[in-house]
């Protein structure tokens, strides 16, 4: 894999800069589109829940928000219409299919790649004021290094990047994880490899990304306080079950919790929880 240049956001806040909270405020993200992020979210907010985490899903993709299709919920109220006719903020919060909560941000929010200075503020009160009600708030946020995407992930303590071993989503993670060293100073970053044919393949990938990080990346930060390190949280096998639950908009988690997917994120969750 060879290095990529990666988009500058000279607005984004680092993630150290964030204010503490009581609820662990983790971001989803990944470098494109079709890794499966939309569908660890939602399972992976109910493995975390069968752990006995109170747990929030907020739907951060702001541009093309569909968590709701995946979880089959039709909401009457949504993030966009608390920011533009103030509707009230627990009226759009709902219970899911996983015994957590979710709120859905709304399809077109934000008509292009850029985030106003006012729904800056807005979606930070929010955060904010629903973290202390929960053990954790997941942000699924849009995919790609998108200002609407990095002003999501600049709001969470850590951040997840979801990535398959197809070269094109490797690349792709690379930028990302590019830029959250480089923007946000991040210096641990959590990954989940997706659809693996074999054991031990999300550990290959996860090395080779570390590999082409420190080679390029850690020459243009600064490392004295910290590494810049690639915490493999666990890898999710190619399963039937995940195109049979995806297509019959059930959640996976529930319906098959013994397919081997399913047992793979309630590793995850697990190791996220350690």
């Amino acid at each position: 894999m060879n290095e990529r240049s990666a988009m500058s956001l000279s607005s984004a806040r680092t993630g150290a800069g964030t204010p503490a909270r009581s609820g662990r405020i983790t971001a989803v993200t990944s470098g494109a589109g079709g890794t499966g992020k939309t569908f660890l979210c939602a399972n992976l907010a109910a493995a975390l829940a069968a752990r006995g985490e109170r747990v929030l899903l907020l739907d951060a993709d702001l541009g093309l928000a569909n968590l709701e299709v995946v979880l089959q919920l039709h909401p009457r109220c949504t993030l966009h219409d608390v920011f533009t006719i103030g509707a009230a903020l627990d009226e759009a919060i709902i219970a899911a299919p996983g015994g957590y909560s979710v709120l859905f941000a709304g399809s077109g929010l934000v008509e292009d790649s850029r985030v106003a200075s006012d729904l800056r503020v807005q979606l930070e009160k929010v955060i904010a004021t629903l973290a202390p009600q929960y053990d954790r708030v997941l942000i699924d946020t849009g995919a790609g290094i998108s200002d609407v995407v990095l002003y999501a992930i600049s709001l969470a303590e850590e951040v997840l990047v979801l990535v398959t071993p197809e070269p094109t989503s490797m690349t792709e993670a690379y930028a990302t994880i590019k830029m959250l060293a480089t923007a946000q100073r991040r210096r641990t970053i959590r990954l989940v490899v997706n659809q693996v044919s074999e054991a031990g393949e999300g550990r290959s990938v996860c090395t080779q990304l570390q590999l082409v990080a420190d080679r390029f990346v850690v020459p243009q930060i600064d490392v004295l306080d910290a590494p810049l390190l690639l915490d493999l949280l666990g890898e999710i096998p190619i399963d039937p079950q995940v195109r049979e639950t995806t297509q019959k908009r059930q959640l996976m988690f529930d319906a098959t919790p013994a397919c081997p997917a399913a047992r793979s994120l309630a590793g995850i969750a697990e190791r996220l929880c350690g």
